[in-house]
Order: structure tokens, then sequence, then C-alpha cells
């Protein structure tokens, strides 16, 4: 039995002075007295977290679709830079985005439907306040295992909904490309594009924007105020602990000073380049920031659910850190068929697989209980586009990353038959892994064969 183990609450919030700082899972949470089995099994009753992340324009064919199905393959082109984490990555092909094409009858569609990605259901076309689409599974999971943190779930943008990268056109509403998260059929929620803001929802609790701003001028971390309670209790714990108590607070520490440097680099920005305050310019260090908030929020136990829109429909950005600088995302999805083109349109694919990467890399190293945030956490990244060239909806790439504590199996390629089986199965088989049992869900027919 364990007779010495000082318990102290998972819900434990450190304050002061206008800052809050949740504690990440260590193994003075476990009660004391606790048999040894069983602090064990405390330690594997982890909480699982969902991410999901679209990405429009779909991929290049020829370079993403595994040559054979099941465990026994090579990793294609685009999806390469998930390979590290190959047992911990299904990847499925022949998948049909239904609800990304228009209802019978109805003109319109293709570029203004992300909304659709976590809810295979059809957005009502209109331009006007009435918008309509349906509950995402990101939601209807944070209202199962949202609610007993800070946060029910973080929704997080990397593009600028005020830009020029969509007219939104054919009668759809901007609302259906600008977020992917919906609270009710008819209730979209806004994306966060500032790490800033992020930040400070996570850990401000309370402090006036004022404060907030001149606590950052004076280069003052939000943990200086904490530090004599942080000291406090790193007496009263053990090695474990105490390390990884540190690592959580540098990496906090590191996070802020990225953000200081976002806000400086901001400031200095060329005056043509609408730059908001707090947004790094850089795609690249732009959405490396938004992942690892989230990695630390989930660490941090704030949230447990998280969205992200890495681009908006009709985008043509470019990406200075890919393989392919000059190219545009919406441009070079129009490929025309064209080899080279192709080639080209597959460096950009792989970039922003890239980017996903390094959000598992984020959440493998850290330790969660019996394994890693890795371990408990199901990342979706997909695209309602198969070839692009051609505003094909069905054979959508998708892959899923992690391992749903233990429920989901890794190191497979799933090909279904092409136009057979709808996005819609592949979200009510994930609501599944979170013991939401639900009829159906939007175009859905039925589970998603061979996934669990």
């Amino acid at each position: 039995m364990f007779i010495t183990k000082k318990h102290i609450s998972r819900r434990t919030v450190l304050k002061g002075a206008g800052a809050a700082l949740a504690l990440p899972f260590l193994d003075s949470m476990i009660p004391a007295a606790t048999a040894q089995s069983s602090a064990a099994a405390s330690a594997a009753a982890r909480p699982q977290r969902f991410v999901g992340i679209f990405t429009p324009h779909g991929m290049a064919p020829g370079y993403w679709v595994p040559s054979k199905e099941g465990t026994d393959f090579e990793y294609p082109f685009c999806w390469k830079p998930l390979e590290p984490f190959r047992d911990q990555v299904t990847l499925m092909s022949g998948l049909h985005s239904t609800s990304a094409e228009p209802p019978p009858g109805v003109t319109g569609a293709d570029h203004w439907v992300a909304a659709a990605f976590l809810c295979a259901d059809k957005p009502k076309k209109t331009a006007g306040a009435d918008v309509r689409a349906g509950t995402t599974i990101d939601q209807i999971i944070a209202q199962k295992i949202g609610r007993e943190t800070l946060l029910p779930s973080m929704e997080f943008a990397c593009e600028d909904p005020g830009s020029n990268s969509s007219n939104c056109g054919e009668g759809y509403s901007c609302v259906y490309t600008n977020t992917i998260a919906w609270a009710s059929p008819t209730k979209p929620l806004p994306m966060e594009l500032n790490p800033q803001v992020v930040f400070e929802r996570m850990f401000g609790d309370g402090a006036s924007p004022e404060e907030r701003t001149a606590r950052r001028e004076r280069n003052l971390s939000i943990l200086d105020s904490l530090n004599p309670k942080i000291s406090g209790l790193r007496k009263e714990f053990g090695p474990t602990d105490r390390s990884r108590l540190d690592d959580y607070a540098e990496n906090i520490r590191e996070i802020e000073r990225r953000l200081e440097l976002a806000r400086t680099a901001s400031k200095v920005a060329p005056e043509n380049l609408d730059v908001p305050v707090g947004i790094p310019s850089s795609f690249d260090l732009h959405i490396k920031l938004q992942f690892d908030l989230l990695a630390l929020a989930f660490r941090a136990d704030i949230t447990r659910v998280g969205t992200l829109l890495v681009g908006r429909d009709l985008t043509n950005r470019t990406y200075p850190d890919s393989e392919v600088p000059r190219l545009s995302f919406h441009g070079g999805s129009h490929h025309g068929e064209d080899p080279a083109r192709i080639a080209d349109f597959s460096k950009l694919n792989q970039y922003h697989v890239k980017m996903v990467a390094h959000l598992a890399d984020s959440l493998k190293k850290v330790n969660d209980g019996d394994g890693t945030l890795l371990d408990h956490s199901v990342v979706l990244f997909g695209s309602n586009m198969g070839n692009p060239n051609q505003h094909l909806h069905y054979d959508v790439p998708h892959a899923l990353i992690g391992g749903a504590s233990g429920k989901l199996k890794g190191g497979r390629h799933l090909a279904y038959p092409s136009k057979k089986i709808p996005t819609g199965n592949l979200l009510l088989s994930l609501l599944d892994l979170f013991d939401i049992h639900q009829e159906s869900i939007g175009d859905s027919t039925g589970r998603l064969d061979k996934l669990v």
C-alpha cells in the first residue's frame, strides 16, 4: 500500500496576480493509501482527446493512396511525414464526401462547405443569417467529455476570415468556409486566429487586457506571480513530479517567448501587410504555435477537444517554407492533369501533412498515465475533395492518428470501394470511440467497416 503519497486534486489550479495555471497530471494526484494495482489503474484511466483538422482542395492524384491495403504497404509521398508514427496511423482511401456536393436541383457548393467536414450534412444554400449545417462531432464529443475542463473545446484557424481568400459566392454564406465547428445546426463557432488570445483564454483568468499588456511589456511570464506557490509544491513532490512540473513550466515559458516574438514581428511588418498583433506572419510558425498551444491545453487538461482550419476554400496562399514556396494552394490544386504540376501540388500536400506530424510529435512526447497524450487521443485529418482539378468529392483523403486509449489500431491502410462509403460512416464510428452511440449522423449509412 502507498501510505505516504500526498494526494492533490486533479483540478488543482494555481492563481495569483491575474494568472491561473492548471497543473498537468502528476503522480501526486493519485489518492494517498491507494493500492499499487489501483494506482496503476488510476493512471491508466486517462481522459481521451479529439482533434479535427480540415484542409481544402484535396490531394494530388497518384501521390497519396497506398498501393496495398492492410498493414504491409509503403507510405505514399503525401503521407510520408506521418511514417514515424506508423503504429498509430490509419490511412483511409475511397471514402465519398457526399455532403460536399450540392443537393439535387441546387447549384453551387464545392468550395463553400468546409462546415460539412465534421457533420456530414449538406449546408443550406443561403447567403443570409438563416445558415444551417449540422452539429459537428467535436461538439458532440465536447458535450460528453468537456464538462470537467476549463474550456469544453478550442477552435483554431490559420487564415483570417476577413482576408480575401474567398469571395463566398454561389449563394453560400461565408460562415460555411470560416468554421468547421458547429455547436448546433444553426450555431457556428468562431475559429481563433490569434495565438495570444488563445493563450490568454487558457491562463489569463480575470486579468484585464491592460494588465496583460503591461505584463508582456515588462517581459514578465505568467509564471512569475506563481513562482512562490510552484516552489512550495515542488518541496512536497517526489523527483518524478518535480521533473514533470519543471518541464511543463518550461514549455509555457517557451510558448510565451514565441508569442512575444510574434508580437514584435507584427509591429515591424511591412506597411502593406496586414498582420494583426500576436499573429506570426509565417504560416509555419503560426500553425506550429497553434498546435503547441493545443498540446499544452491537453497536457493541463484545460480542454480535451480541438479543431483547426488549415486554410479556407479558394485560398491562394503560398507557403514559403514548403518545397514549392511560390505555388498558391488553390491555383496549384487546378493542375490541369499535368504530371509536373501534380508533382508540385503533392509537395504542398506533404508540407501540410508535415504540420500535422508536428502535432503528433508534440502529443507523443508527453507522458499521460500509462502512455502518452497521443496514445489517448484521436486526431482526424482530411479534406472533402479527392482530385481537386476535377472538383471530385469521392476518393477523398483521410487519416487518423492516435491510439484512442487502445481502441484504435494503427499501422493500416483501409481501402474502401469508390463512391460507396460516405464520410458520415467514419464520423459515426469516431463517436463510438468516445462511447457516444448514435443511429446516424449526416449522410451516414452505417458504421465504417474494419475501423475498430
